[in-house]
């Protein structure tokens, strides 16, 4: 009864599952070591600014060491991060930079045509803005490697294993705008403008990766683009609205991205990048 036990449940079948029960076995685990450790800094951090720092990063470190127990013994990939499209190459570093700078200009040439537009004024920079430009600097770019290697990573290549790249494509973008959402019901109903930005989002940057032959470079460059230039704007408190149109129009929240213009600029942005992917290999995994 022993050896059929540990023959079920031997780690390695796990690559044979069915993919949602894949997904729930890996989320399991994770959580299962993680609450603890949240539970434990919950009780020694006071501060929720602080709490909310350490448990996030204790998940995103759990994650990571998961993955690479996930690859090594599940599908016998030491080198998991690799597969995903994670190298340190010269190549993947200029693809980074190549997304930073698509994504940081697209957003300020959107808050650029409103101001054009007069929905919004330009205000001083604050004295702390060089400050400002390196804490949304670590953040955009811990923010994107993170949700990179866990959607367009992790989540794509399970995905990937089961399904056509067009089924993973619009799979991994639903869930990941679907994730965003784990909120009370009338905030969910507040910001449901938010949703089909989120998805396009996805899209985008799936197309993005697989137009630079599956590296993730231009994936994390692109999403950390967008959040280091809305941090900039937002914390440093560069702009202030008119409100000469509405808030759907500009964005729920003063969150460019989650409006009429947002949508109308992610939705250039994909339409680049699904471009991109049509011309360049789509599935050749990273070396």
């Amino acid at each position: 009864m022993f050896d059929q036990f540990k023959a079920r449940f031997n780690p390695r079948s796990i690559a044979r599952y069915p993919l949602l029960l894949r997904l729930l076995t890996f989320v399991s685990v994770l959580l299962l070591a993680w609450l603890p450790l949240a539970g434990l800094s919950l009780w020694l951090v006071k501060d929720s600014n602080t709490l909310s720092i350490v448990a996030m990063s204790l998940l995103a470190l759990g994650f990571l060491a998961l993955v690479k127990v996930w690859g090594k013994v599940v599908y016998r990939q030491p080198h998991i991060f690799r597969s995903y499209g994670l190298i340190f190459t010269r190549r993947n570093g200029w693809d980074l930079l190549e997304g930073l700078v698509i994504g940081l200009s697209s957003l300020w040439a959107l808050f650029l045509l409103q101001g054009w537009l007069g929905w919004l004024s330009w205000q001083d920079f604050p004295p702390r803005f060089p400050l400002i430009l390196l804490e949304g600097w670590l953040v955009a770019l811990g923010v994107g490697l993170a949700e990179e290697l866990a959607f367009r990573g992790w989540l794509l290549d399970e995905l990937q294993r089961d399904y056509s790249p067009k089924v993973a494509l619009w799979s991994s973008s639903l869930v990941y705008a679907g994730l965003h959402f784990l909120k009370p019901v009338a905030e969910v109903l507040r910001t449901l403008p938010q949703f089909p930005g989120l998805v396009l989002l996805g899209l985008a940057l799936v197309w993005a990766k697989r137009s630079h032959s599956g590296r993730l470079g231009s994936s994390i460059g692109l999403h950390a683009g967008l959040i280091w230039g809305y941090y900039m704007v937002q914390v440093g408190e560069l702009v202030e609205y008119s409100n000469q149109v509405p808030e759907w129009v500009t964005g729920i929240d003063r969150n460019p991205l989650v409006g009429g213009m947002g949508l109308m600029f992610l939705g250039g942005i994909a339409f680049y990048m699904w471009r991109r992917s049509q011309i360049f290999p789509r599935q050749t995994v990273a070396r």
